[in-house]
């Protein structure tokens, strides 16, 4: 009796379109953990059949930049995707290139500041609806780059950049 009540209820959504799922989506999980020797083709948040992009940046700051690999179809309509970092090396002395997280983001933006192995931050701008965004900072600790802190902002009519501020 329950499966015909089932087939009858699924018989009549038809080919209605139904709107988006407005609540929260889980993040994608890497396959690998932070430190652990990778290859940026498939390593890190890396979906089945990846369209790979590199946006690599120097992030220790010697000269030679860190591959930043993002899978492009792993990207929302709204330009937000996972970018994988890697960093050459470890202290073990293996020279394998080490996933050393994922920043969420639209766009990256290398910070001043530094972390963990004399790392710079970074940056991630996820672009929410509107001309909302939010800004995650991201720090390198214990071998990998992790959120630190996160800011609410809007971009005013004048291009200017507008986050809220934490009042403590």
């Amino acid at each position: 009796m329950r499966l015909a009540l089932v087939v009858v209820a699924c018989a009549a959504c038809g080919g209605k379109a139904h709107p988006v799922d407005p609540r929260p989506q889980l993040l994608p999980v890497p396959v690998i953990a932070v430190g652990a020797c990778a290859r940026p083709d498939t390593d890190g948040v890396v979906g089945a059949n990846p369209r790979l992009e590199h946006a690599d940046r120097d992030l220790s700051g010697d000269g030679t930049p860190e591959q930043v690999v993002v899978d492009r179809n792993l990207c929302t309509s709204d330009g937000n995707c996972y970018w994988n970092v890697y960093v050459r090396g470890g202290g073990d002395g293996t020279a394998c290139d080490r996933y050393a997280g994922t920043i969420a983001g639209a766009s990256l933006e290398v910070l001043p500041a530094r972390g963990g192995d004399n790392m710079f931050d970074v940056r991630g701008w996820w672009a929410l609806t509107g001309a909302r965004a939010l800004a995650q900072d991201y720090k390198f600790i214990r071998g990998g780059y992790q959120v630190t802190d996160a800011l609410l902002c809007r971009r005013e009519a004048d291009d200017r950049l507008l986050c809220a501020e934490d009042a403590r």
